[in-house]
């Protein structure tokens, strides 16, 4: 089915994935952009959708679609599939992910984004969730993920650990370099990274993803830090604006430049009616970023938006 277009007047509508499109994640290969949700316990896993403007995706099939790759029988509501990341590094697509009550995180690649994705390569040797991988300028890749402390301080206290990839095999010394940038943060997760220039920028999510959903960000100039963190911090969060505001929960974000030089941020928000609730769940929302001394400016994510500087195409 042709999908209605989402643009006019030069704007586009948000969200640009209406309904329930958690955890959104993205990646450029020249003209095109891939993105991938959250599915959880449900079957088949994780959507793969395509985009030449960021703002109409057609969805090319599912990344986890063989029970092979995906065995939920007799796991729970919400012990399925969290937060995907996918990326592309020599002309091989990634994408990384956790089964919490399964197996833990794993890996599945493919040439082609429609697929056929391989078996998942799993990663016994690293804990927690929300990982990412980084594919450096020399080659080097990396997993970055989240955890709860082993040790912590209260409830939902976690931290990002960091570690080298050999192949598909984490190796060498796990390093901890983040944890919540609030006194008392929960949940600082949803960790991507990504070189920009001579830094290399950390972007998270802490608050839970509730009304208290936030987006941080910290740059060091080595990979394994030490991180310090924007002293505009949180660069989006929507938990200011009150129960009658129309998009809640800000978070859960990745970066995007597009081939004309502009930067992007897909993330995750709800449409509350009537105080908390939200009928459509935790939706895909787009919005701009511009850069100052070094940090990324996040735009207001709204209903409306001017529109990337893209050729249309539904």
């Amino acid at each position: 089915m042709e999908q209605a277009s989402r643009t006019e007047n030069g704007h586009f509508r948000n969200p640009v994935l209406p309904g329930c499109h958690p955890d959104p994640s993205i990646c450029r290969v020249g003209a095109d952009y891939y993105l991938v949700t959250s599915t959880f316990e449900w079957f088949p896993g994780v959507p793969i959708f395509h985009s030449r403007d960021l703002v109409h995706w057609r969805q090319l099939g599912h990344v986890l679609d063989r029970p092979s790759q995906l065995d939920l029988d007799g796991l729970a509501p919400s012990a399925g599939v969290y937060a995907p990341t996918i990326r592309h590094h020599d002309g091989v697509f990634y994408l990384i992910t956790t089964l919490v009550d399964g197996g833990g995180n794993f890996i599945v690649t493919a040439t082609d984004p429609a697929g056929p994705w391989s078996d998942p390569h799993w990663l016994p040797t690293t804990r927690g969730i929300d990982p990412s991988l980084f594919f450096d300028d020399d080659g080097t890749a990396w997993v970055v993920g989240t955890r709860e402390k082993t040790q912590g301080r209260y409830p939902g206290d976690t931290e990002i650990w960091l570690r080298r990839l050999d192949g598909l095999t984490p190796v060498g010394e796990e390093r901890i370099i983040w944890e919540a940038v609030q006194r008392r943060g929960i949940w600082s997760e949803g960790p991507h990274l990504y070189r920009i220039g001579d830094w290399y920028y950390l972007l998270t999510s802490e608050g839970g993803t509730a009304r208290d959903h936030a987006v941080m960000i910290a740059r060091s100039r080595d990979i394994a830090g030490p991180y310090e963190p924007d002293p505009r911090n949180p660069i989006l969060t929507n938990r200011h604006k009150g129960r009658e505001h129309s998009i809640a929960c800000t978070g859960h974000a990745d970066l995007v430049q597009t081939q004309e030089g502009e930067w992007w941020m897909v993330l995750l928000a709800t449409r509350p009616y009537g105080g908390d609730f939200a009928n459509l769940g935790r939706e895909t929302f787009l919005t701009p970023v511009t850069w100052e001394d070094g940090w990324p400016v996040v735009g207001e994510v709204t209903e409306s938006r001017r529109s990337p500087a893209l050729t249309p195409h539904r």
